[in-house]
């Protein structure tokens, strides 16, 4: 069942599990404002019975950052250009930016485990896209860089704090800045990609990865990733008394003790 195919993006579902398809293979997967609407849209509309929701891209490149027409002095048809948006007041700027990171936040849901399947180039706003989701399966040919600072301008698609998380602040620091390209060998030994295989094998790694989460229970994969989601911010204090409530909920739910 296909719910959306518009501005690049198309979200079809089959029961418990989502895909949303970046289809604009011959920009390679640019990212532009509308884009970003897309994929917020696409988050609200995936249904309450999706489990596993999985991202991946058409064509050789799962996505080539920002279109470089956003740079241009006229922009994108209907859209404020950069240099629109630097005229205009901290609120507006703020907003702004605040409402392209909502196409990026909803991967994260605990009620979700999202997986991106990855193959060439994932430049940019397409390493930040990757990042927001749970999970990343890559093929052997996947390259990931952050370009950003050659521009004058920073990560600022929720791309930093996943990725210091994955790799530590040291080697983000240098991804970031060098811009560099993360081929997918490094990525699977950093811890950027849970697994790397031949890109024949992408969609079936993928597949099998969902068949995996969905043998669990649902109330308790989304128990522990809330509680693997909140660590970082716990002493191991709040984690154990984290830990202690969380499998109490279950243990009623299992008895029939919950309301």
């Amino acid at each position: 069942m296909t719910l959306l195919d518009k501005d690049g993006v198309q979200l079809t579902v089959d029961d418990t599990v989502a895909t949303v398809t970046l289809n604009n293979p011959a920009k390679r997967n640019a990212q532009s404002p509308a884009l970003w609407r897309a994929l917020a849209e696409a988050g609200k509309l995936v249904p309450g019975t999706v489990r596993v929701v999985v991202l991946r891209a058409e064509g050789k490149s799962f996505s080539a950052g920002l279109d470089r027409q956003a740079f241009t002095p006229e922009g994108f048809d209907g859209e404020p250009s950069f240099l629109d948006m630097a005229r205009g007041s901290d609120s507006e700027l703020d907003a702004t930016i605040a409402g392209y990171q909502d196409a990026f936040t909803w991967w994260r849901r605990n009620d979700i485990v999202s997986i991106a399947a990855v193959q060439g180039h994932a430049v940019g706003a397409g390493f930040q896209l990757a990042l927001a989701c749970d999970l990343r399966v890559c093929a052997d040919d996947a390259q990931f860089a952050m370009r950003e600072t050659s521009l004058g301008l920073v990560p600022d698609l929720t791309g930093t704090h996943p990725l210091v998380g994955l790799v530590g602040y040291a080697r983000a620091l240098e991804i970031c800045v060098t811009g560099r390209f993360v081929h997918a060998e490094e990525a699977e030994r950093t811890g950027l990609a849970n697994l790397v295989v031949p890109g024949a094998e992408l969609d079936g790694a993928v597949q099998d990865l969902a068949a995996a989460l969905l043998a669990a229970d649902r109330d308790a994969v989304i128990e522990t990733k809330a509680l693997l989601r909140g660590a970082a911010d716990r002493t191991y204090e709040e984690q154990r008394a984290a830990e202690r409530a969380a499998q109490s909920r279950r243990l009623r739910a299992l008895a029939g003790l919950t309301d």
